[in-house]
Order: structure tokens, then sequence, then C-alpha cells
């Protein structure tokens, strides 16, 4: 008996709609009822036949991606083998600077100690010495004294001994003074036993000191060996142990790194003193595309981290536990379904912000510039059944990844556009792999079918290659041909959107406060600050205070995208809410609170945070660092100031200038914030000798004279395309020209003569180009260069001549160069400089 088969299995087997089979079938006379129908061998080769050349189609794009994975696996194993063997090379030369490092900081360490101990010594000398002096300055005292006391006791014993003389000799001498007797000194013995006895007892004590005296000095001396003999003794036991693990803990101190959850790309790097790039590359090793601006997640920050050695302590965010995002019971209980956030992605120029215009009835590219959208639009949109969809817009070049990024990590369901006259470009794929790793359904919006040239066929293939195959080849994936201009397919887009969302089952719970996230911000003149804020739950009021990121602020207003004035907004639906206290970055999230006072201590603590964190990752430079930079021959940088009218093309700008960067010159952003370019601004560019760029704001009179006097340059533009070209220009004019060998001529050696006060003449002949007297020249000789330098004479018979065109002959000498040979070929060749562009320096590094 033959075997039967289904109409699925004959469809999946030849990767096409079970509904083409039916209808073929049903021309045929075949009666089928659905397509769990089995169908007899004669059948199902009708069917094959029929389809014969789809199955082609689907065999041989079988074989070509099985042969591409092979090819893939190859490429793999070869790159990872010539990573191991680089990482081997790493690890190798690692070593050897750590072992120098060792060695190095061993001989330091021993320096040191024999310095110190060398000091020790000193000082105890000197202590020495000093209590030396003081020893014998006091006993000189203590002697003069004692001598001064037995001096007075002497003349009192004197006086009693010797008596007072009769008072008429006395009487005789004042009346004859002129008459001076010769006094004689009468020296009584018991005086001179007295002082004799005086001088033993003095000799005596002065023994007895002198005896004290080194016999303290003594146990001085030994005093000072054993303290000596202390410091010298290596520490040991359980003070070594603790001193050891105190070192050990610092230096694990060292490779942990304190951040908290979303810190971007650039801040991360910073904190571990690696170079942004390198943290970018190593992501995309990862499989992660990331930018500089993007921030990170915890589980990313660590994957990260570890790649770099580092280990990773959270530090949870002041006030995250009461403002965590939990659904409660009652949340379930009291959900209700709420519209679908729907993001619009896809390259530039595809027709996204005109497929929004088609189904908002609004002109909205009108308003950009350039034609592009160059800000992430919200929009509110109701549907013909009563349906509500909110939209958001994200820009398709590629200066705006970042912005892309966040549109799909907030989005419910992502249109993605194809224009049908294109292709699938960089950001197409960009937008893919946001989506996926934002794990949102996916729905194609294949734009531009009223063009002539558009090939829909061509789209869903590419669009295969990454994985994106649609349910018309058997996918899992809507492919909706539409034409935002005429509106062709915009209705069955819709009708899919509604599908999508129904199988979500999206709901909230509007009945509590509110929470939501910043889409976008911007600084307004008369406003001040003012947020996009998408709604996640609750409902946001008029009133209502609120901490978003590091501000606290009250919602003073609230404007739909049309700019009417509105009391509260539900779930997914996007205001501009006034009453912030500063401008928020976009992705922050938004929360209501009962209590202002409450808010307000949240946001003092966070910028407390913030503060500290921006602190540690400030760098001192050292001179030594100086010096390295300068052996090394760093980068040259370009310092730039931006100042824009949203957060998200600041981001963005700041994104693409960087990335501008090679390994010879770079940009350094120096300070970007929301609002015009004001004072400050300018004296910050005059500080760090910087241009200010200005995107989409106005300058300050006073900036603008202040700039005139410092020579600061101020740039204003529109379109971002223009600030990245003049930026791109400005550092190609910093990259050192690049010098080349110009061949102008090529000689033939054909005899030569020596010359008095010359040496070696070649006689030569001219067979292409010219030779001139100021040129450079090479020898060759068998395939090899034995003279690279300069022509000394040049010289047609006996005359000297500044050059001698091709087919003549002349007569050459070599400066410094005397071997030349008989057969020799000269090149003759100029040294010219080129101006070099960042593609080539990028090769270059």
């Amino acid at each position: 008996m033959a075997k039967k088969r289904r109409i699925y299995q004959i469809a999946k087997e030849l990767n096409i709609s079970h509904e083409e089979i039916l209808q073929f079938l049903e021309k045929q006379d075949v009666d089928v009822n659905s397509h769990m129908s089995p169908v007899d061998e004669q059948v199902y080769d009708k069917i094959l036949s029929e389809f014969a050349k789809e199955k082609v189609i689907v065999d041989r794009y079988r074989k070509e991606k099985e042969r591409q994975k092979i090819e893939e696996e190859r490429r793999q194993q070869e790159k990872e083998e010539k990573a191991q063997a680089k990482k081997e090379e790493e690890e190798r030369r690692l070593e050897e600077a750590r072992r120098k490092i060792e060695e190095e900081e061993r001989k330091r360490k021993e320096i040191e100690e024999e310095n110190r101990r060398r000091i020790k010594e000193s000082q105890v000398k000197e202590a020495e010495a000093e209590r030396k002096r003081r020893i014998e300055e006091e006993a000189r005292k203590q002697l003069e004294k004692e001598e001064e006391e037995r001096r007075k006791k002497k003349e009192e014993e004197k006086k009693k001994q010797k008596g007072h003389k009769e008072a008429e000799p006395e009487r005789e001498e004042e009346e004859k003074p002129e008459k001076k007797k010769k006094k004689t000194r009468t020296v009584e013995i018991a005086d001179l036993e007295g002082r004799l006895s005086g001088r033993k007892k003095k000799k005596k004590k002065e023994e007895k000191k002198s005896r004290k005296k080194s016999k303290k000095e003594k146990q001085v001396e030994e005093k000072v060996k054993k303290t000596l003999a202390s410091i010298d003794e290596k520490p040991s036991g359980k003070k070594h142990r603790k001193k050891k693990v105190k070192e050990e803990a610092e230096e694990d101190e060292d490779n942990i790194l304190r951040v908290s959850e979303y810190v971007s790309v650039d801040d991360l790097a910073n904190q571990m003193d690696v170079d942004p790039s390198d943290v970018v590359a190593k992501c995309m090793e990862l499989g992660l595309m990331v930018t500089i601006n993007q921030r990170l997640d915890m589980d990313t920050i660590i994957m990260v981290a570890d790649e770099f050695g580092f280990e990773v302590e959270e530090e949870v965010e002041y006030g995250e536990e009461l403002l965590k995002d939990e659904e409660t019971e009652e949340d379930l209980e009291k959900a209700e379904p709420r519209p679908p956030v729907v993001t619009i992605m896809g390259h530039v120029d595809h027709g996204k912000t005109t497929l929004l215009d088609y189904i908002r009835s609004a002109n909205v590219v009108a308003g950009e510039s350039g034609g592009i959208t160059q800000h992430i639009g919200a929009y509110s949109v109701e549907l013909d059944n009563g349906r509500q969809v909110t939209f958001l817009d994200t820009p398709g070049h590629e200066a705006f990844t970042a912005m892309r990024a966040r549109g799909a990590q907030i989005t419910d369901i992502v249109i993605l556009i194809v224009a049908a006259d294109d292709a699938v470009m960089p950001q197409t794929i960009e937008a893919i792999n946001h989506s996926k790793a934002a794990g949102v359904p996916i729905v194609v919006a294949i734009n531009k079918i009223d063009r002539p040239e558009a090939d829909v066929e061509r789209v869903k293939r590419e669009l295969s290659e990454q994985e994106i195959l649609v349910e018309d080849w058997g996918g899992k994936y809507q492919a909706i041909e539409v034409s935002a201009k005429t509106g062709e397919g915009v209705d069955e887009l819709l009708e899919s959107l509604v599908l999508e969302s129904d199988l979500l089952e999206l709901k909230a719970n509007p009945n509590t406060l509110a929470r939501g996230v910043v889409v976008e911000s911007s600084l307004d003149k008369g406003l001040g600050a003012v947020a996009t804020v998408l709604v996640d739950k609750g409902t946001l009021k008029v009133g209502d205070n609120f901490v978003c990121g590091i501000h606290a602020g009250r919602v003073r207003a609230m404007h739909d995208e049309r700019g009417n004035e509105i009391e509260s907004a539900g779930p997914a639906q996007p205001v501009r809410v006034l009453g912030f206290n500063d401008v928020p970055q976009a992705g922050d999230s938004f929360v209501v609170l009962e209590e202002e006072k409450e808010a307000k201590k949240i946001s003092a603590e966070r910028q407390k945070q913030r503060r500290e964190q921006e602190l540690r990752l400030s760098k001192l430079t050292t001179l030594d660092e100086i010096s390295q930079q300068i052996k090394e021959g760093k980068i040259r940088e370009l310092s730039v100031v931006i100042k824009g009218d949203a957060d998200g093309s600041i981001e963005a700008l700041s994104d693409s200038l960087q990335n501008l960067g090679t390994g010879e010159v770079a940009v350094n952003v120096v300070h970007k914030g929301v609002g015009m370019i004001s004072e400050s601004d300018v004296l910050l560019a005059v500080a760090s000798d910087a241009v200010i760029i200005g995107f989409h704001v106005g300058t300050a009179p006073q900036a603008i004279s202040l700039a005139k006097e410092e020579n600061i340059e101020i740039r204003n533009y529109k379109v971002i395309y223009d600030a990245v070209n003049d930026i791109r220009l400005a550092l190609e004019g910093m990259l050192e020209p690049e010098e080349r060998e110009k061949t102008i001529g090529r000689l033939e050696v054909r005899d030569l003569f020596k010359v008095p006060r010359a040496g070696m003449v070649a006689g030569c002949y001219v067979s292409e180009g010219k030779i001139t007297r100021d040129a450079r020249a090479k020898v060759h000789r068998n395939n090899e260069i034995v003279f690279d330098g300069e022509v000394g004479t040049l010289k047609r018979f006996k005359d000297d001549v500044k050059e001698v065109a091709e087919g003549y002959e002349c007569g050459v000498s070599l400066e410094g160069f005397d071997e030349v040979e008989i057969g020799d070929e000269i090149e003759v060749y100029e040294i010219v400089t080129v101006k070099r562009t960042l593609e080539q320096s990028a090769e270059a590094s």
C-alpha cells in the first residue's frame, strides 16, 4: 500500500504555505478538506511537479546554509586558535613583566630597609651625643655652684680668724692716704689644709660621677643595641601574618569594582582604567552590540569585568528597595488591558516616519532636519476599531544606535521597516539584534512596494540570512507589504499589530501610583526641563511628587504629543511632563511617591552617591604617567564641548564623534549637556582648548561676545551628518602626513670614470623618466639595494647640469658611495607628502 502524506508535511518539505497547495489542488479538482488531509502518491507527484522550482530553491538554500555553516565553523576555529595563541603570548609577556616587577620591588625594599637602618643608627648616635652634652652641662653648672659656696664659706672663716685691726692705725691711714703701705698676704695653715681637702673631695666626686656616667652610658649602649637588634629582625608570628593579610586585602581591594546597575560603557572602562574601545571590542567578542554611552545591566557588567580580571560589587542605589517595581497581588487583581507599545525601527530613509505619518494623518517629516528623525518620538494613535496603540519612532541613522537600543528596551512589539527598493542595511541588522536582545516580537513591514524597482523576494531572502524567516518562507515572522506613500497594506499591518498584542495579553494596574520611563528629555527655553515619559503602570496626575533618576520634582503640567494639556495619563500613554528641577537622562525610571519630603530625600542621597562615583572615576595624572605618554607617543586629542536640545541626541552625537578616533587622533568630549550655549561653556572651552558644538540650540549673546574675545570657535548644526563630517576633517588635519617615495627616473650604469676631487663617476643612460641634481637615488644590484642616498654631481659631458631627460647619457656621482659597478640600475626618486585619512590611520593602528 502506497504511503500517504499530509498537506502540511508536503508544505513543510517544500518550504511553502499550505494554502498555496490547497489552492492548486482545488484547481485540479482534487477533493481535500484541510491542511491535515492525506494525499496519495499520484497527487503528491502532481504537487512536486507544480512546485519543483520552489523545491530546487529550498534545496539550494539549505545546501548553501549548510556550506556557510561549515565555513563559519572553520573560520571560528581558526579565530579561536589565533586568539588562544595570542592569549598564550600575552600571558608569557605578562609573566615576564611580573617577574621583572617583583625583582625590582624586592631590590627597592632592600634599599629602603638599608636606608631605614642607617637613619635609625644616626638618630640613636645623635640622641646619645645630645644626652652626653646635657649631662656635662649640668655637671659643670653644679661644680661652679659648689665652688662659689665654698669660696663664700672660706671668706667668712678667714674674717673670724684674722679679727679686726686697731682703730688708731686705721685713723692714721685715713689721715695719710697718700702713703699706702704694702699689704702682705698672710696664709693660714688651716686654710691650706681646707683647700687641699676640698680639691681631694672634688676629685673623688668627679671620679664617682664619671664612674656613674660610664655605667649609664653602658646601659644606654646596651639598650640601643637591643633596639637595633629588634629592628633588624624580620617580623614573625602573629604580627607578620596580620600584616600579610592586610596587604593581601588591600591588593584584593584594587580588583573590586563598586558600580551600580546600568552604568555606561565609558564609566565602566574608566573604573577599570582601560580604554573604552577595548571594552566595546570585548562586548562584541561576547556577542553584545554596544556603544560607548550605552548603559549595561548588572549581568553584562559582571561578565565584562570578569574578562578584564575584576570582581564586581553592586552598589545599590539609595531608595531602590522603596522604588523597586514589583508586581503585587493587587496589581494582578486590578490589572486591565492596556494599549501595546510599538517601536518602528529600521535603516535611514526606509520610510519609518512617513509610515507613522500616514497612520497619524500628520506631517511629522516636514519638521525634521534633513528629512531624518533625530529624536525618539512617542505618539498615541487611535485606530479605526477604537483600539489605542502607542508608537515609538526611533532614528535610523547609524549615529543613533544607543537611542534605537533604548527604544527596543521599552517596547512590546517592533515593526521592522525594510525598503523594497533597497536591501537589508547595517542599521537594519542592528535593529534586529536589539529587538532579539530585548526579547520582543517582530513584525516586518516591507515598504515602498509602489516603486518600479521594488524587489520583495530579495528583501525576504536577505532577511532569512539574518535568521528572520517570514511566514511565506515557512518561518514565524509576519511580513506585510506596505506603501507608506499610498497607504496600501497599512490596514493589514495594523491588524497584525492588534493580533500580536492580543497574543501578548498586555495588562497593567491603572489604580496605583504611577511608574514609567523617560523616553526623551530636553531643556525648553520657556518651560525649563521637560521629559517625555512613557507610563508603565498606574495613572500619572498633575501635582504628583516623583523621583526620576537622581532628580526629584512635582508634576506641574502634562501635554500630549500634539501639545494639548491633559490632567492624567494611564498605562502605555506617552506624555510631556513639566516640573523637573534638572534635565533627566533618557532611560531613567520615573516613580511617583506620596510624600514630597521622601522624594527630595531620595534625590539628595542619590546625587551625593553620584558625586562619590564621579570622584572615584576621576583620575590623577602623575609626572611619571606624563613621561610615559610622551615616550609611547600617545594620541592627539581634539577637545569638544557639546550642547544639544535633547539628551538622546547629545548621546548619539557624542558617540559618533568618539567613534571617529583612531590610534593617533581622538575626540575628547570635555562636557555635554542640554540647553543653549552659555558663558560657562565658553570658559570651559577656554580652559580645555576646546571647540563648542551646538546641536539644535542657540547661543547666549554674552557667550558670543566672550567667544570672540577668547577666540573660541562655536559651530551650530541641525543635521548630525554635518557635525560628524566637520570633526572628521579636523581630525584628518591633525594626522601627520604620510611620506611616500615617488620614482621619477631610472638609469643604467654603462661605464665608470675616476675623476679627481669628484671620486668615482658612473656613466649612465637615462632609460626612463629623468634625473635631477637635488633628487635621491637607490642603487639596485642583483635585486638588492646596495645604496640609498643623495645624488652628488650630475654632468652632461663636462658641464654641470640640473637635470637630464629620458634617452640621454650623463655622468652621476653619489654622495658617500664609490662602489658603483657596471650593470647596476639607479632608481631616482623624490619624497612627497600625502594627506592621510582616518581610515588609513585606523588600519595603521
